[in-house]
């Protein structure tokens, strides 16, 4: 599934807000310009580039603790939607161990360890995210890349959130993270869309490091992570939020 991808555009139909947003814009912008993307790319770079190479001791000192903790690989890569849903390869520190019916290792809650339950309260486990940023793949703010799986799911109108570059954090990160439903998701990636600029890009990131810092939202209320998205409510897996 593939959709046509605007350089930070907002869609031409109405603009939704989400009721309890706590970063807005005065207004909707007008359909985004080559120009306006290449300053989120500027944005982008300047931070993440500096950030990457600072951080890489400590890269290395949590590789070291992955590795002794679930052995290898340490690094977690999964295909996720990019832009226009186009599929790329998306890297974390590994925080699960592997399926294993064996085991009782097959659900997010048996397949947690204490060590990667720590790496995800304090985000550490993002942190070789940066390089996707770095690699064009992602923006350090739009709406999280969600599963592949997902994108049969989407309506028309929750597909929009792939008009832009997939984000390590955004509105929806930083009103509720992993606590919201998934209806609330979508508004807040669907009010990025249609508002996205570099001043919000900024609040957003500023709003980020708050929201790390206090480890809010971490887990939803019945899952270590966030419960299937599921669109059909007659699958038995099935969660709308």
């Amino acid at each position: 599934m593939l959709i046509h991808a605007a350089p930070c555009a907002p869609s031409s139909s109405s603009k939704r807000t989400p009721a309890h947003s706590e970063v807005m814009l005065s207004r909707p912008r007008r359909r985004g310009t080559s120009l306006s993307y290449r300053a989120k790319r500027l944005l982008d770079l300047t931070l993440t580039v500096p950030a990457f190479i600072i951080s890489l001791p400590l890269q290395l000192a949590v590789a070291g603790l992955v590795k002794l903790s679930l052995g290898s690989p340490v690094l977690f890569y999964q295909d996720r939607p990019g832009r226009g849903g186009r599929p790329f390869a998306m890297r974390k520190f590994r925080s699960m161990r592997p399926v294993d019916p064996a085991m009782g290792w097959t659900t997010d809650e048996t397949r947690m360890t204490r060590t990667g339950a720590f790496l995800r309260s304090t985000s550490l486990d993002e942190l070789p995210t940066l390089w996707n940023v770095i690699k064009g793949d992602m923006s350090l703010v739009g709406p999280r890349p969600l599963l592949m799986e997902y994108l049969d799911e989407y309506t028309a109108e929750q597909a929009r959130r792939m008009e832009v570059a997939p984000g390590i954090t955004g509105l929806a990160q930083i009103n509720g993270r992993n606590e919201q439903s998934w209806a609330s998701r979508f508004a807040y990636d669907l009010h990025y869309v249609d508002n996205c600029s570099l001043k919000l890009d900024i609040c957003i990131i500023l709003r980020t490091v708050w929201t790390v810092l206090r480890r809010e939202g971490i887990n939803s209320k019945a899952h270590v992570t966030m419960p299937l998205y599921r669109a059909n409510p007659a699958r038995p897996d099935a969660n709308v939020g």
